[in-house]
């Protein structure tokens, strides 16, 4: 038997949105709860003084120079 590829996975799930409008709505929640957490998150790590936190953040873990 034949293993399903990443992209007949991608195929299948789209020719499902099609048939199925719940799944869109069901993705959208999924993906908007998903911007929130990661929103409040990133608020309340670099809350105060935003550009200069990130900044400080990405030289420790050496993204930035």
């Amino acid at each position: 038997m034949k293993s399903a590829s990443k992209l007949d996975y991608v195929e299948l799930y789209a020719e499902k949105l099609k048939k199925d409008n719940s799944l869109f709505v069901q993705q959208k929640k999924l993906i908007e709860a998903q911007l929130k957490s990661s929103s409040d998150l990133t608020r309340k790590r670099f809350s105060k003084d935003f550009k200069v936190n990130v900044r400080k953040y990405l030289r420790a873990i050496e993204l930035l120079k």
